[in-house]
């Protein structure tokens, strides 16, 4: 996700300086969170009386729960039309099918994106191309998310093209204009969907820690708080899917691991993140799944290869519940064990052999994440993703 066309940039120096920094935040309107967020406050999230919405999801809320047909009845004569056939990763085809449709109807100046990061990330999208056709024609984006994948948070689109990898788009005007947090629309997601998403923020909690551009206040005062209570939370969600309180502390748990991203914040977020893209797309692995696979283990290559990261993913221990020794490596490795025990208490811990993916792509999966073919970061990132079969 780089964010290069921004000109303001805050210094690696602001960066570790606790007391400099930039903070740049979206365009973001409304956050509305809580049970029955959708049926209280939609309509009014519309820029105008008249405007007219394109609803984007995904076949399973479409055909197999009730939600997709409650956010139609409730616009009623301002719905438009909507397109359900969203998959994983955000395929391309499906991307031009959906584009097409968003063209040939000039009322069009909403679109809703239900579901997780690829309805989301899709609009987003949709959005980039509407403008590109049609300048100073980027679509209000109201964004109902049912998983922690927090891609309502960012300004950046990813999808796969034609050969299957990932690729993607961005610019400041994609951000969501409003997201409504609503359980009861995460009550249907699979159990194994939404706390491996929950992982996934984790991932930007973790990896905005040691980002050279992040900024101290507010984006990783709030990550700290998000991996606190994902820490807490999944876990109560693994004991009762169904406890609404739960699923909104964790929905905004999510938000607070990505939210303050800011606009001034310079290119990906880290290796974790680069593993999940060389993971996902090409072996249809869930970006959920990729980061319980990755995450500890680039958090504790990180606490032994750099003592600035070390330093910052440290402070980190108390919030998750393990004690600092005062001994930054030392703290910040425990901190990459507990994420690997959350997996597996939550029962998502899985090997790249569960996942089909051949010993043979080693070299292929390090070349993507790393965009390197030899040297120490190379090898070091290559044992790494050995350690994952």
């Amino acid at each position: 996700m780089s964010n290069t066309f921004d000109s303001v940039t805050a210094s690696v120096e602001s960066s570790r300086n606790p007391l400099r920094g930039l903070w740049k935040p979206t365009h973001l309107q409304r956050l509305y969170y809580g049970p029955n967020s959708v049926k209280d406050y939609l309509l009014e999230c519309m820029p105008t009386e008249t405007s007219k919405a394109f609803v984007l999801t995904g076949s399973s809320l479409a055909n197999k729960t009730s939600l997709i047909k409650q956010v139609e009845e409730q616009l009623g004569s301002r719905h438009a039309s909507t397109f359900s056939k969203i998959g994983q990763h955000a395929p391309v085809k499906e991307l031009d099918e959906a584009t097409e449709l968003v063209l040939k109807d000039e009322s069009i100046d909403t679109i809703i994106s239900v579901g997780g990061g690829s309805p989301i990330d899709s609009a987003k999208a949709i959005s980039y191309r509407l403008n590109e056709k049609k300048k100073g024609k980027f679509l209000h984006h109201i964004t109902i998310p049912t998983t922690l994948s927090a891609a309502e948070c960012t300004l950046g689109a990813g999808y796969t093209n034609e050969e299957g990898m990932k690729t993607g788009v961005a610019h400041p005007e994609l951000a969501p204009h409003v997201i409504l947090y609503d359980p009861k629309f995460a009550l249907d997601t699979p159990e194994w969907l939404f706390m491996s998403t929950g992982l996934r923020a984790m991932d930007h909690a973790m990896e905005l820690m040691y980002h050279p551009t992040s900024t101290e206040m507010p984006c990783r005062q709030m990550a700290l708080y998000a991996a606190g209570e994902l820490f807490t939370n999944l876990r109560k969600y693994k004991q009762n899917p169904k406890d609404e309180d739960v699923i909104t502390r964790l929905q905004l748990a999510a938000f607070a691991s990505l939210g303050f991203l800011a606009l001034n914040i310079k290119g990906a977020l880290g290796l974790s993140h680069a593993l999940g893209y060389a993971l996902g797309s090409p072996y249809q692995i869930p970006h959920g799944i990729t980061s319980c696979l990755t995450l500890g283990h680039v958090v504790k290559l990180k606490a032994e290869s750099s003592k600035e990261d070390a330093e910052q993913l440290a402070r980190m221990a108390p919030y998750i519940g393990v004690s600092k020794s005062g001994d930054d490596a030392k703290d910040a490795t425990a901190v990459g064990d507990a994420i690997l025990k959350l997996v597996q208490d939550l029962g998502l811990k899985t090997t790249l052999t569960e996942k089909g993916v051949g010993k043979d792509q080693v070299p292929i999966i390090t070349k993507l994440a790393t965009r390197q073919e030899s040297g120490p970061v190379f090898d070091r990132v290559k044992q790494l993703v050995e350690g994952l079969y």
